[in-house]
């Protein structure tokens, strides 16, 4: 493959490049790539915002991460936090700092997953930025989404007595991680042995690629719930939940058995010798959704499988608490990434 540089097009010509073959999907983006600032008119609905930072070496590793894949998930762990929100992601802005190691060609599959993301999720892009950077790749999205005021939820309002509940299931991200790092040290100490991960590609994708649960808010819509508070995973359940009490004041109880593990994520736990369950707590980006239901809402999911029940929420008085398989009471701990204490 022949390499562009850069440098041949200039910031506007790339910002062109980059953005030619646009095409907005909703009547709320009414200006978009072209103008100085974009404009967008939600009528009447109000507009979540959310804004996320990807640094190279610290978020992301380019010796295993594709850049088509980079590109889809810089999209989509914005999408999951206005999703956390009850709204419907509509718009997203992305900006980029490069370095010249990067060629034009290596931005255009940077994009296809980001154009990929856009698609799948009906958002449109509608501007950014470019910039030079002396070292590495430094990714920042704005997405912004739309929502009835009578619908918004926040992480504030969970009640005594609500139901804990999640998405999906966790732990899985964290794995594909180690695996994914194992083979990058036995590459680097002899980069002639091959990596076999074919029977890791379930957690392996969960890094990658991870997905933002539009389906749930979906769902939520067609049976008319409106949760009492939500938010998303991305640093680990434990860290999640905390954070929910916290901004309640309230306490909580979840129980070990109801915390949803695949069978991949167990044996992919089994094969370092660590205890799934940990990783579900404290393994971070898995992106699914951690919510609180009003018990009358039960009867609503109990046929929706992408749905566990894990535990409820009670005074903060009584603390934070996880019961283990063996019946056993412990304190919730926040273990997952810290950004500014975790040693890079």
């Amino acid at each position: 493959m022949s390499r562009t540089e850069i440098s041949e097009f200039g910031e506007f010509g790339l910002i062109h490049h980059l953005t030619k073959n646009i095409e907005l999907q909703n009547v709320s983006s009414i200006i978009g790539v072209g103008d100085d600032a974009a404009v967008i008119d939600h009528f009447g609905k109000q507009t979540a915002i959310t804004t996320d930072l990807l640094i190279e070496g610290v978020h992301f590793d380019l010796m295993y991460t594709p850049l088509r894949h980079l590109g889809y998930k810089s999209v989509v762990v914005n999408l999951s936090d206005i999703y956390a929100m009850n709204a419907i992601p509509t718009q997203i802005t992305m900006s980029i700092a490069t370095s010249n190691r990067f060629s034009v060609e290596a931005l255009d599959e940077f994009y296809e997953g980001v154009y990929a993301a856009c698609e799948k999720y009906g958002v449109d892009l509608i501007g950014g930025d470019t910039a030079a950077s002396q070292k590495g790749f430094i990714i920042s999205v704005t997405a912004l989404g739309e929502v009835n005021p009578d619908k918004i939820v926040r992480r504030s309002t969970a009640g005594i007595g609500d139901l804990i509940c999640c998405s999906g299931d966790l732990g899985a991200s964290y794995l594909g991680l180690l695996f994914l790092e194992r083979e990058k040290k036995i590459y680097l100490e002899s980069p002639g042995v091959q990596p076999d991960l074919e029977q890791e590609s379930y957690v392996i994708g969960r890094l990658l690629k991870p997905e933002a649960r539009k389906d749930i808010v979906e769902f939520f819509e067609e049976k008319q719930i409106i949760p009492t508070s939500m938010m998303d995973i991305s640093d680990g359940l434990s860290s999640e939940l905390l954070h929910i009490c916290k901004a309640s004041e309230c306490g909580c109880v979840i129980y070990e058995e109801k915390i949803p593990v695949s069978e991949e994520t167990r044996k992919a736990a089994y094969k370092f010798e660590i205890d799934p369950t940990a990783c579900a707590l404290s393994g971070g980006e898995d992106y699914e959704l951690l919510f609180t239901l009003r018990q009358e809402d039960y009867e609503k999911i109990t046929l929706q499988e992408k749905i566990s029940v894990i535990g409820y929420i009670t005074e903060a008085g009584k603390g934070e608490t996880i019961i283990t398989k063996a019946g056993n009471a412990h304190p919730i701990t926040a273990q997952g990434w810290n950004a500014f204490k975790n040693k890079i």
